[in-house]
């Protein structure tokens, strides 16, 4: 095997610790060989490291499907900005990659979505009208929307599954690891879940999936991580990912939670990936296939998660945050207080 310092790193996993060597590669490895029994070194992997040694700077939102779940109110409107108070709800996690550090917000979308690139680019007209009637708060609120992140777009032509929206945005992503984020899919909490998931890339190098625990009798609505052993509280090595299990063969009851941390490789893997029903390219298959070169992890996030795609999850969110206002909640409690007598 030849290795060129310049362009891969040394991964050791010793005693379920994994360390990366970056430098003098070449003379280093062949002693490492020699000691790895004595120092009990478990594996030693040579990994591209062009990637890997990036930050994680941009995320990736799937915004093209039609939300046919909340039809009639979306036939014109998209379902990612259905309203949570007075934000939508792709606001949402779009604030979360702010607080994360992210850099860059990458939109997959599609002819019927322009709502949403309207809603993240300035407005001159609305800004001078609420400078004009002295409206300060509510100018800093929409002047945020648009800065301290860059947004770019790029048109998923046939919506042919997730992995096919992923892949449409390659170009934008190039060769660094990025977020996938579900368009519908609010996390909140005191720690933004996406720069948890950043946390676990930074030590080990390698894909992170954000999962929840769920009662057992919840598991067939959602993917299901198999895990191969748990490396520390809340974070997996993973095995395998079941779709929509039954209770009694699902092997856990943490659930995938709509935010995937991926290196570019997932690319590559996603163009050989298969068709499956419907002749849509799914983001787990590739996954799977994925998981069979590298180790990929599964963080158990702290947080709330609300599946804003599901009518009840929505209607729970709405609820949750309308009582996280000083504004609103005293009067939004007695209204709750007054159904439920």
């Amino acid at each position: 095997m030849s290795c060129h310092p310049e362009n891969h790193f040394l991964m050791i996993t010793r005693d379920d610790t994994k360390i990366m060597i970056l430098q003098n590669l070449p003379t280093l490895l062949p002693h490492i060989l020699e000691k790895s029994s004595k120092y009990g070194i478990l594996q030693i992997d040579i990994r591209n490291c062009s990637s890997m040694t990036k930050p994680v700077r941009k995320v990736v939102i799937p915004v093209a499907g039609f939300g046919t779940r909340f039809l009639p109110a979306t036939k014109a409107s998209p379902k990612e900005m259905l309203p949570i108070v007075d934000k939508p709800v792709v606001q949402y996690i779009v604030e979360e990659a702010k607080k994360s550090g992210i850099e860059q917000i990458i939109f997959v979308t599609s002819s019927n979505k322009r709502a949403i690139e309207d809603h993240f680019d300035r407005s001159l007209e609305l800004e001078n009208l609420l400078e004009k009637k002295g409206k300060t708060k509510e100018l800093a609120e929409i002047q945020s929307i648009s800065t301290g992140i860059s947004y770019a777009y790029v048109r998923q032509g046939e919506q042919k599954g997730l992995g096919h929206a992923v892949l449409s945005a390659r170009e934008l992503v190039g060769d660094e690891p990025f977020i996938v984020c579900g368009g519908d899919d609010i996390i909140t909490g005191k720690s933004p879940s996406i720069k948890q998931l950043i946390d676990v890339y930074n030590k080990y190098q390698d894909p992170v999936l954000a999962v929840f625990e769920v009662n057992k009798n919840e598991v067939d609505k959602y993917g299901v991580i198999d895990p191969q052993a748990e490396i520390s509280k809340g974070l997996f090595e993973l095995k395998g990912i079941v779709e929509k299990p039954s209770p009694e063969k699902a092997p856990s009851n943490y659930i995938s939670a709509a935010r995937w941390l991926l290196t570019p490789d997932i690319f590559d893997t996603l163009m050989q990936t298969k068709p499956g029903i419907g002749g849509e390219i799914q983001l787990p298959d590739g996954i799977l296939t994925l998981m069979k070169s590298r180790p990929i992890y599964a963080k158990a996030v702290e947080g709330t998660y609300f599946d804003c795609g599901n009518k009840i999850e929505y209607l729970k969110a709405v609820v949750h945050f309308s009582l996280l206002r000083n504004d609103l909640k005293d009067a939004f409690k007695a209204f709750l207080k007054d159904k439920m007598c």
